[in-house]
């Protein structure tokens, strides 16, 4: 019995060297550097304590990005778990299974087009004399036209609606695997017994997917508060800092301007509210088990 519980942990043992060397070491690594200002141009470390974590808080930007990063996880849910479980169920309702797989296709191909190749070509669209603006004109909405990255008051959105189109489709396909699991006898049962769809998609498909469900909401959750990439190509966090978010606002600091340790007290914030919000969707879904 010793002797294979030792071969199960050798077993273990390459994993847990990966998880400690490339996980741990460097929370813990970033964590010290937290506590130093280290100017990375000059190479000088001294031991400041809790400064750079007091200087977030009397820092403007450092709150403009974290509201953007709130702002993308609260409609990455809505778009990204809410109406990709709608597109879900309804694409499973098609009889004919040539037609769920054209619509799972078309809304899923978006997902497999390179960042850097969407950010260009949506500022194009976003552009003053871009596509959306002559839309805007032609439907008689031309009054609401504008640069929409330009301008401070739409680039988040813009962007974030960006990530939207782009993303959408991952989860939906997570949520129609999930439903496709679901056995036939359920549905063939609840509609015998008079159960309209509405209901059947609440009372039966949502409770069902749950686990599914949970799944994309830490997604999502975690995608909206490590986005950088779409922020990085389309705005750069501009216009004046408007559209930054924590990962391009530490970025910025450790390799423009040279604050490591300031970037690394930004890193820490990132993961604390990482924990936080996975523990937050962790202790909502027992609560939501013992009912």
């Amino acid at each position: 019995m010793r002797l294979k519980r030792t071969g199960a942990y050798l077993y273990l043992l390459p994993a847990i060297l990966l998880l400690l060397v490339f996980m741990y070491y460097p929370i813990i690594n970033n964590f010290i550097y937290s506590f130093l200002k280290w100017d990375l141009f000059k190479g000088t470390k001294t031991f400041i304590g809790f400064k750079n974590y007091l200087d977030l808080f009397h820092d403007e930007s450092f709150f403009v990005a974290l509201m953007n990063n709130i702002r993308y996880v609260l409609i990455s849910l809505l778009f990204q778990v809410g109406v990709a479980l709608i597109f879900a169920a309804v694409i499973e309702q098609f009889r004919h299974k040539c037609i769920a797989a054209f619509y799972r296709t078309v809304l899923f191909i978006p997902t497999l087009i390179s960042l850097t190749v969407i950010g260009l070509l949506f500022s194009f669209i976003y552009k003053t004399d871009g596509l959306l603006n002559s839309f805007l004109q032609l439907i008689g909405l031309g009054h609401i036209a504008r640069g929409w990255l330009g301008d401070a008051g739409t680039a988040i959105y813009s962007v974030i609606a960006v990530s939207q189109w782009k993303s959408i489709g991952y989860t939906m396909m997570l949520l129609c695997v999930a439903i496709q699991r679901i056995p036939n006898e359920i549905y063939e049962a609840a509609i015998i017994d008079g159960v309209t769809k509405l209901r059947r998609f609440k009372d039966v498909t949502v409770p069902l997917i749950s686990d599914m469900i949970a799944i994309s909401v830490v997604i999502n959750i975690s995608g909206g508060l490590l986005v950088f990439n779409e922020i990085y190509v389309m705005t750069n966090g501009g216009p004046y800092g408007s559209s930054e978010v924590l990962s391009t606002l530490m970025y910025k600091n450790a390799f423009v301007h040279g604050k490591v340790g300031y970037a690394s007290a930004i890193a820490i914030v990132i993961l604390l509210l990482s924990v936080f919000f996975f523990a937050l969707q962790r202790l909502i879904e027992r609560r939501g088990d013992a009912e």
